[in-house]
């Protein structure tokens, strides 16, 4: 499993803002072999946030990453004011994935 990661810092007065651009974004994953999940995550902290999708491999993710599709999805600029600073992209190979064991049918 691959997950590929942007840590965002938003102006907490703007962050509801935020996860509505985020809401009604045209993404175009779903349409992707390999692509697992999307989840946007909000920190504890004000303004604190990933976006977070999981795929089954690092190949999978580059091939979405070097579509067109991707280029569509990310051509709508945020605006200005509302992140605090630059993304900061992060990658990782899973290692170890606990999963629930399936349901065991009543008897």
């Amino acid at each position: 499993m691959f997950i590929a990661m942007n840590q965002f810092q938003v102006n907490p007065a703007r962050a509801a803002e935020f996860e509505q651009m985020w809401r009604e974004r045209e993404s175009y994953l779903h349409t992707f072999d390999g692509f697992i999940q999307f989840a946007l995550l909000r920190g504890d902290i004000p303004g604190d946030y990933i976006s977070h999708s999981t795929w089954e491999s690092r190949e999978a993710f580059l091939a979405w990453a070097q579509s067109e599709d991707f280029r569509k999805a990310h051509a709508h600029k945020t605006p200005e004011g509302i992140l605090v600073g630059h993304p900061h992209v992060r990658f990782f190979e899973s290692v170890i994935v606990n999963l629930p064991e399936p349901a065991r049918a009543a008897s």
